[in-house]
């Protein structure tokens, strides 16, 4: 028992995992993960949640909801760069985790991980889909039901396009990062430029009233549910909408791969928040303005419709249009993070070996098949919304250990670890207030999606305990070990 306590809490030296990552290719930049993040921040939730939220939850409130689950992402965000410009390794909090805490709790840490971004993949790409069947809908195109839904809904039996999307991303991915990010870079300014269209143009509809009640009362809605309402709506809406902002989450996973990483990291985690958190305010307060906020009860694209309604149709096409290639800059973050934290698994033989080898390109491409095999049975198969809030529950809970985590990074900074290139301001009160944010939010999730994170959490600790705990390493190679492994990995 005192062996397998002392396995568990094993820290893994720094220079493991320097070694072992430095033959993936440094090519990332500020630009790149500026992108990667704003891709993954603003997605599918700019173009639905606000609505959905203010008509549900809050009213005209909905922006202090994306006000406060910005302050708890931004506590968060700051542990985050300094922890990445440190500890510049694949894998980001599970990698952390393991060096400052040890072995079973970065398993733990990236085993909730590996659930956000298993689940998102799928997420964006049935959402990416739905979307495109509504923008061809009015051409007369329709895809039978066997083709156009998961497995069990509406008479479904495969999303197609989700299954297209995903294999395009895939395809992405296979060419390299710098491929990729070129891409995602032009992507990312087109679903800007949308984003700024509707704003301008939706500004113009603003009627004052609609903003009054701000801070509407609890009262009974039209589908026969109760609208919260108050403070209470308030909090509830930041628990629906934190998922928005997981995307800095994504760009922590890569930075192994980072030129620079002690400037690149902490400029494109904190920088990508800040400018989503912008647009996510502007997209709100222009929404609940140009409609009463009841206008948006069960409304999945409410930014197109309300174009619509003020007879914009062709600006609506054209936004929409545009927000669903955007889609495409979510997936490929959520599934070049999931691929590196996966490749991580391998890496540390937690998971078998092979999962961790990479090919001529040095790219994790049995990593990349993994994420995109479940992807696809996810987000193409079987129906996934009521797994949807672990999203926030896995990310919630490397949050939690991540600013837990600034505590010994701080003490071993200079020593036996680098020191920081970035120190977040307000040590140790920030830490710790990050850590409470999240947990405030993650008890306000749903019952079930708890439920379904202790479910999660006991498929972890079997897997560790019958695979994990006996074949873990985290032995330092010597230079020629190293390159010959790799060698063998190419």
């Amino acid at each position: 028992m005192k062996n397998i306590f002392k396995k568990m809490n094993e820290k893994v030296d720094f220079n493991f995992y320097a070694s072992k990552d430095k033959h993936l290719q440094k090519t990332m930049t500020v630009k790149d993960f500026l992108a990667l993040g704003l891709g993954t921040i603003l997605s599918t939730s700019i173009f639905t949640l606000p609505g959905l939220v203010a008509a549900k939850f809050t009213g005209p409130a909905v922006v202090i909801s994306f006000i406060l689950a910005a302050v708890v992402a931004g506590l968060v965000a700051m542990n985050y760069a300094e922890m990445a410009s440190v500890l510049p390794f694949a894998g980001s909090a599970y990698s952390w985790i393991s060096v400052l805490f040890g072995k079973f709790w970065g398993w733990i840490v990236g085993w909730a991980l590996l659930a956000e971004y298993l689940i998102a993949v799928a997420f964006v790409a049935a959402g990416l889909s739905a979307n495109v069947q509504g923008l061809i809908s009015p051409l007369g195109i329709k895809l039978p039901n066997a083709l156009a839904f998961p497995l069990g809904t509406n008479g479904g039996v495969v999303d197609i396009i989700a299954v297209v999307v995903v294999g395009i991303v895939t395809f992405l991915l296979l060419r390299g990062d710098t491929e990729t990010t070129k891409i995602a870079n032009i992507l990312v300014v087109l679903k800007l430029l949308a984003i700024i269209v509707f704003v301008v143009v939706g500004a113009t509809a603003i009627k004052s009233q609609n903003y009054v009640p701000f801070f509407p009362k609890s009262h009974p809605l039209s589908d026969g549910t109760t609208f919260v309402g108050g403070w209470a709506g308030i909090y509830a809406g930041i628990s629906t909408i934190f998922l928005s902002y997981i995307g800095f989450d994504s760009i922590a996973a890569n930075s192994a791969e980072a030129k620079e990483p002690q400037k690149t990291m902490p400029r494109g985690i904190i920088g990508s928040l800040l400018i989503g958190t912008v647009f996510f305010i502007a997209v709100s307060l222009v929404l609940v303005g140009m409609f009463k906020y009841t206008s948006y009860l069960g409304n999945a694209e409410p930014v197109g419709w309300a174009l619509r309604q003020q007879g914009h149709v062709v600006i609506a096409s054209v936004v929409q249009a545009v927000a669903v290639v955007g889609m495409l800059v979510a997936l490929i973050g959520m599934m070049m993070a999931g691929s590196r934290l996966i490749y991580s698994f391998g890496r540390d033989k937690m998971l078998p070996k092979s999962i961790g080898k990479l090919n001529s390109k040095k790219l994790p491409t049995n990593a990349l098949w993994i994420i995109t095999a479940v992807g696809v049975v996810m987000g193409a198969i079987f129906p996934f919304t009521f797994l949807a809030q672990l999203i926030s529950a896995g990310t919630l809970i490397a949050f939690m250990a991540v600013s837990l985590a600034m505590y010994p990074l701080r003490r071993r900074e200079g020593k036996d670890l680098p020191k920081a290139a970035y120190k977040q301001p307000f040590f140790p009160a920030l830490p710790i207030l990050g850590f409470l944010g999240s947990f405030a939010i993650f008890m306000g999730l749903d019952v079930e999606a708890k439920i379904y994170s202790i479910v999660w959490f006991v498929i972890g600790v079997v897997i560790y305990f019958a695979y994990g705990i006996k074949h873990a390493d985290s032995t330092l190679p010597t230079d020629e070990n190293t390159d010959e492994e790799i060698d063998q990995n190419l």
